[in-house]
């Protein structure tokens, strides 16, 4: 499972933040590593700096092999509470949509 991360330019790409997605989508995506290629994070900052409730964004968007992609997506205080949302969406529509199959 390849994880390409794109931020905004609001948002620092630094290891630590590289670190964090790719230890929570390989912690709740790790059983699917089989079905999915690869995984487009996208990371932004809805108030540009700015404080604000929610304002961190992360869309997940997992390619699959032979079918469509599934996207999740989250919205928190953090960029890391953001990240741990959308995984955990994207963890459910996966069960949900992969489940079916077996």
């Amino acid at each position: 499972m390849h994880i390409q991360i794109n931020t905004d330019h609001n948002i620092q790409h630094d290891p630590s933040v590289a670190r964090h997605v790719e230890q929570t989508l390989e912690s709740a995506l790790g059983r699917f590593s089989k079905q999915i290629t690869r995984v487009e994070v996208h990371l932004n900052d809805a108030n540009a700096g700015k404080t604000g409730d929610n304002d961190k964004h992360c869309l997940l968007e997992a390619r699959l092999e032979g079918r469509p992609p599934v996207v999740a997506s989250d919205d928190a205080a953090t960029i890391a509470s953001a990240v741990s949302g959308a995984a955990r969406k994207l963890q459910r529509v996966l069960d949900s949509s992969l489940g079916k199959l077996n």
